[in-house]
């Protein structure tokens, strides 16, 4: 045995104290060189230190014992936590990448600590810990070079009052031939701590009684016998981990009552239990008996949450989405209906409240246009979600409103309402510009020009939902694709759904002002809303392209504008001028065109280093958290008109800003104008898939996500709890 190895094994068998074995591995590492190649087998982050192991002491061989495992070295207070980590928490998780002929088992578990945490409690480790897992290799394999490389990628969520996820990854380098035996006494130690097999298996049972479990273990070794023993089930949200239970001696057998946990969803007919005296553990299971209560609707979180938790999301536990597919349908078809008071949309309904005017008394166009602009409705939800899934589950990273983050399809929407706007105010008409037959569609076909207002209302509306139905949204894109798409569906038919009933309904149809010379007055003045749509759109632009972008688009439309103009002039003028409009149209368009589709600079989206409000980051949370301070989340995005609403009121409040400062609130903003794959996961890990979403974390609390439409007086009230 090397001189290292010796060392090491000798000063880990003495079990001096922590600090001082330590030092004396150290020295004893430093004796002679370690048997394992290392390759990035050491992660140090300002809360652990996590370190690949191996054990081979026989080589790596078929038939050999071969073991790997990762140590982890908390600091003072903090933890991780066991494979059921109790009230809260998530257990580590290993991901092996290893040769052909080389096969990870499961952790081999060591006993864990009840960790109490006010009126909480966690399983975990605290100080060193090492979770081992076996390698077995095939009956044939034979390595293709001296060594055998063994890749992992860990996951642990580390805790003290405030949780922080973090990752690692590892790369070793066992030697086929030799000794791989220096962290023998670490493993031994690991092995010691694991809970021993209980001797008379099948005396062991539970029994359910009314809202309690009454354990009773027999067999447990004499030294054992009367003292206080702590439980761990295996299982999750069987029991309240911190709940008051009670236990008893009764000769061999020990007894104990423990509370069911009010969220169970579970009855297992078979519990595996570990149980510990705080040196030693036993593990056995538990033939249960007896009627489970009714167990608890299993809460419908985003599956998300945990794949933003191994991403270094931020840490705790999600706001609730809708708990059911019934509630998501019913939300969608609520938030529909309010979205037809959006200024948004508002500007496109009133195109469509001309024409159903000017159908007068034709009951029939009434309800074949009702229908119609319906079917757009609901057939562009439709598309959108199914576009939307299509693409996350090729592995895009988006959310609801994707196609406003694309400057593109903005600046496209700017040129569509420029025109609409002209149109509306007389500028133009469209059978002056078209083919006779072409023009005369409209009047030929109003169905099918009802269902493209549908399509074309959805555009530039589906952005505007988050605010009425975040929680369903963030709910549909988890749900299977057939689910989600019939909260789509309703979404659609929610907003779509007063025109409908305004068709078929005589009596909401009487409501509508008859037909007359006001008609040409209105349509002339709904020309002013889709103008200020297009200012949007161009200020939309700006956030994503830069002033030069939206200077850009500007001289884009001037140009667009000056080529309708040229059509609709008569005589020798017109070909004229309508070629020389359409070449300085093409020449601004091939000039300015990239710049309208140029990402912004950098530092463009972020605020001034006086601006009291950071961009976004993961690592900005995290920070904050682990030095104590509260952090505000504002998810906004330059297309979303609640998220300015919000900004320039409440978040722009004195009052409420004063608060912030007083209670040293960390003040960030996610800015969600441009498709960012990370405020999409952090979205997710929230249970929303829009925005605007506002959120307070606070160290050693769950994330508290407030409404989408803020009042001053809500978030003093949460920012009073701190």
């Amino acid at each position: 045995m090397p001189l290292a190895a010796a060392l090491f094994l000798t000063f880990n068998a003495m079990r001096l104290p922590c600090v001082l074995r330590t030092l004396a591995c150290a020295l004893a590492l430093g004796a002679g060189a370690a048997a394992v190649a290392r390759d990035g087998a050491v992660v140090t982050t300002e809360r652990v230190r996590a370190e690949l192991l191996a054990h081979a002491p026989e080589g790596v061989a078929p038939g050999k014992p071969l073991w790997v495992g990762l140590q982890i070295t908390h600091q003072p207070q903090w933890h991780t936590y066991w494979k059921n980590p109790g009230d809260s928490g998530l257990p580590t998780t290993l991901a092996w990448t290893l040769p052909a002929g080389v096969r990870a088992g499961e952790i081999a578990w060591p006993a864990p600590r009840k960790l109490p945490l006010g009126n909480l409690a966690n399983y975990g480790y605290e100080g060193t810990v090492l979770l081992p897992v076996p390698l077995s290799l095939a009956p044939g394999f034979v390595a293709l070079g001296a060594d055998v490389e063994v890749k992992l990628k860990a996951n642990w969520l580390v805790c003290r009052k405030e949780c922080i996820p973090e990752e690692g990854e590892f790369t070793l380098r066992l030697p086929v031939r030799g000794s791989t035996a220096l962290h023998g006494a670490a493993f031994q130690a690991a092995w010691d701590a694991q809970p021993r097999p209980l001797a008379g298996a099948g005396t062991q049972a539970a029994k359910v009684d009314s809202q309690a479990l009454a354990v009773s273990v027999n067999g447990l070794p004499g030294a054992a016998r009367g003292k206080r023993l702590e439980i761990f089930l295996e299982t999750p949200a069987i029991i309240e981990p911190a709940g008051a239970w009670t236990q008893a001696w009764d000769g061999a057998v020990w007894t104990a009552k423990l509370p069911l946990s009010a969220q169970r969803s579970d009855a297992p007919r078979l519990l595996p239990v570990v149980m510990s005296d705080g040196a030693q553990a036993w593990r056995t299971e538990l033939a249960v008996s007896g009627t489970w209560p009714a167990v608890a609707a299993p809460a419908a979180v985003s599956s998300a949450l945990e794949d933003a938790l191994r991403r270094n999301a931020d840490s705790a536990r999600a706001a609730p989405v809708p708990a059911s597919l019934a509630a998501a349908l019913l939300g969608a078809l609520i938030g529909g209906l309010i979205l037809n008071l959006m200024p948004c949309v508002f500007p496109v309904l009133a195109v469509k409240v001309v024409g159903f005017a000017r159908h007068g008394g034709d009951r029939r166009a009434h309800r074949a246009g009702g229908l119609a602009y319906s079917a757009g409705v609901v057939c562009s939800f439709l598309a959108l979600g199914g576009a939307l899934l299509a693409l996350r589950a090729a592995g895009e990273q988006l959310g609801w409103g994707f196609q406003l983050q694309s400057p593109a399809v903005v600046a496209a929407l700017a040129g569509l309402f420029t025109l609409i706007g002209l149109n509306l105010a007389g500028v133009f008409e469209f059978g002056s510009l078209l083919p006779s037959r072409v023009a005369t569609l409209q009047a030929r076909h109003p169905v099918a020009d009802a269902f493209l207002s549908g399509v074309l209302a959805v555009a530039i509306a589906s952005p505007c939902t988050a605010p009425f139905m975040g929680a369903s949204l963030g709910l549909a894109i988890a749900l299977p694709a057939a689910q989600a798409l019939t909260v789509f569906a309703a979404l659609g038919l929610g907003m779509a759904l007063p025109y409908l009933a305004a068709s078929w309904v005589p009596a909401v149809a009487a409501w509508l002002p008859r037909p007359g010379v006001w008609m040409d007055t209105f349509r002339r003045l709904m020309a002013f809303p889709m103008f200020a749509t297009v200012a949007w759109l161009v200020w939309v632009l700006g956030q994503q392209s830069g002033i030069d972008g939206a200077g850009a688009l500007l001289a884009l439309l001037v140009a667009l504008s000056a080529v309708v103009w040229a059509f609709t002039l008569r005589g020798r003028t017109r070909v004229g001028l309508a070629a020389l409009a359409l070449l300085a149209a093409a020449m601004t368009a091939w000039t300015l065109g990239p710049q309208v589709l140029r990402p912004a600079p950098g530092t463009a989206a972020r605020p001034a280093p006086t601006d009291r409000w950071q961009a976004w980051s993961e690592q900005l949370v995290r920070e904050s958290l682990a030095a104590g301070r509260p952090v505000f989340v504002d998810f906004t995005a330059a297309w979303c008109v609640t998220c300015q609403y919000n900004k320039r009121t409440t978040l722009a409040d004195d009052v409420v800003l004063a608060e912030f400062t007083a209670r040293r609130v960390a003040l960030l903003r996610a800015d969600w104008t441009r498709r960012d794959p990370a405020i999409t996961q952090a979205l997710a890990a929230l249970g929303r898939n829009g925005v605007p979403v506002y959120v307070l974390y606070a160290p050693g609390r769950a994330p508290v996500v407030l409404s989408e439409v803020l009042s001053p007086r809500e978030v003093r009230a949460l920012l009073a709890t701190l």
